[in-house]
């Protein structure tokens, strides 16, 4: 893509999105996320009916006097995104791919992020780890991702969540909002999931398109793993075929599903075919509640 064309889709997915987060999520997002993290303030001595949990055990044996750390909730919260951009994200048989949702997805929580004055930073993964971008603010910092969306050649080609997890659970210590955003064709990673979310505050995104869970009536078509390159004939006009499909992509919903009601951790699901800005705005009116 040259830098024309690719200014030029910058410029669309951030008119595009930037819109929404002010108009739609802006306030949602503050009112789902805002103050949610606690930071250290100080220690003080303990008075009654203080919380026992809070005292301070080295301070306490230090002075022969019982204190307590007191906190204070955090003013601004970090944002991290992470991406999946392995080849099964470059799919689509309708009007939108996969990735190009999950562009627009990450632009939308990053203005509602910078709107809040929070930082966001950004971690591409397929197999491996492709490229960490550190939590920043501001516009600028804002369409360098959306650049970095639109524009990204990943190396890897299949999916490995766990990788990626435990690697977001290795670089960031503190806690922070993690979105990650993918179509979680993978499975193993359900440990590294438990981790996270113990740690920080996890939403998962899932987005698939609607043949992938269904298989059209089409008959004879000729198709590609995208993460292995290996070619394949299906007769799509078998039932047979078309149940297996089916049955594959139930059984994978059911594991994501199963890994993030064990973690504690938040997910929404959502179709290629269909607008996100209803379920994406209910999803936060949901959690400020």
């Amino acid at each position: 893509m040259d830098t024309a064309e690719l200014l030029k889709k910058v410029r669309k997915v951030e008119i595009k999105t930037r819109g929404l987060s002010k108009q739609i999520f802006s306030g949602e997002y503050h009112s789902a996320f805002k103050g949610r993290g606690m930071s250290f303030s100080e220690v003080r001595s303990y008075q009654y009916g203080d919380d026992v949990r809070n005292i301070d055990w080295n301070v306490t044996a230090r002075t022969g006097e019982a204190h307590i750390k007191v906190f204070e909730e955090e003013r601004e919260l970090t944002v991290i995104l992470l991406i999946d951009v392995s080849k099964s994200s470059f799919f689509g048989m309708g009007e939108q791919m996969k990735n190009d949702m999950i562009t627009e997805l990450c632009a939308v929580i990053s203005f509602s992020a910078i709107n809040n004055n929070d930082k966001v930073g950004v971690l591409f993964f397929s197999d491996r780890i492709e490229k960490f971008i550190p939590p920043k603010k501001g516009k600028t910092h804002i369409l360098r991702i959306i650049r970095e969306l639109l524009d990204f050649e990943p190396v890897g080609k299949e999916t490995n969540i766990g990788m990626a997890l435990e690697y977001f659970n290795n670089m960031v210590k503190k806690r922070c909002i993690c979105f990650v955003l993918s179509d979680f064709i993978a499975d193993g990673y359900d440990t590294a999931l438990r981790i996270a979310a113990r740690r920080h505050d996890l939403i998962g995104m899932h987005i698939y398109d609607p043949k992938e869970k269904e298989l059209p009536n089409i008959g004879l078509i000729r198709v590609v793993d995208a993460e292995t390159g290996s070619f394949h004939y299906l007769d799509t006009s078998s039932a047979r075929v078309r149940s297996a499909q089916s049955e594959w992509f139930s059984k994978n919903n059911a594991y994501f599903k199963t890994a993030f009601a064990k973690s504690g951790a938040d997910l929404i699901s959502l179709r290629t075919d269909e607008a996100y800005t209803g379920p994406l705005l209910n999803f936060f009116k949901k959690r400020s509640k």
